[in-house]
């Protein structure tokens, strides 16, 4: 792996920064190099929430993502309107196509039309569709392993939501499985 940049937005609620902390603390356990820079503001009420995650091999020189993200997880529509210009050519566009009817505009780029919301409610906790768009993620780069986001599942949320962590597996794999094929 060389480097990884990702930008993760959605609406305010939908779990983008927790998404974002989890990548970031797995790649830590793997004795990666990590950034993690989320954009606060107006977007906690529902606004358009997103964060920046680097993830490297090698030292990282700045948290800014400009014109050459690696990959997109959007969970909303006016976050792939804001941030697939944000997409190197080659890239990675993960959609939330349960709540993003329109495709992506590029044709330079990989997109990936993944029902989080959908997968989410047959799990059973609409929550989870991060998790799911995570999984996708994951499928697509093995930037860190599932196993590394368990324990930074653990690291996040505490001992008192380790027993949501099955649901959490779940949904990581039933992202996967969508991307797969």
């Amino acid at each position: 792996m060389a480097t990884e940049k990702i930008i993760m937005a959605g609406f305010g609620g939908q779990g983008v920064m927790s998404m974002g902390q989890l990548l970031t603390y797995s790649g830590m356990i793997e004795d990666k190099q990590v950034s993690w820079l989320p954009s606060y503001g107006p977007e906690m009420r529902g606004g358009t929430a997103n964060c920046s995650v680097i993830v490297s091999d090698n030292l990282i020189g700045s948290p800014i993502i400009t014109e050459d993200a690696t990959a997109i997880i959007v969970m909303n529509l006016p976050s792939l309107l804001k941030f697939e210009k944000n997409l190197r050519a080659g890239g990675k566009a993960l959609i939330n196509s349960s709540l993003i009817e329109k495709k992506a505009d590029r044709d330079d780029v990989e997109a990936y039309y993944i029902p989080a919301n959908e997968i989410a409610n047959e799990i059973g906790n609409a929550r989870v569709a991060n998790m799911v768009m995570l999984g996708a993620y994951l499928e697509l780069t093995k930037i860190v392993s599932v196993d590394a986001v368990v324990e930074a599942f653990k690291k996040v949320y505490g001992a008192t939501k380790e027993h949501l962590i099955p649901l959490n597996k779940e949904a990581l794999e039933r992202g996967a499985a969508v991307v797969r094929g």
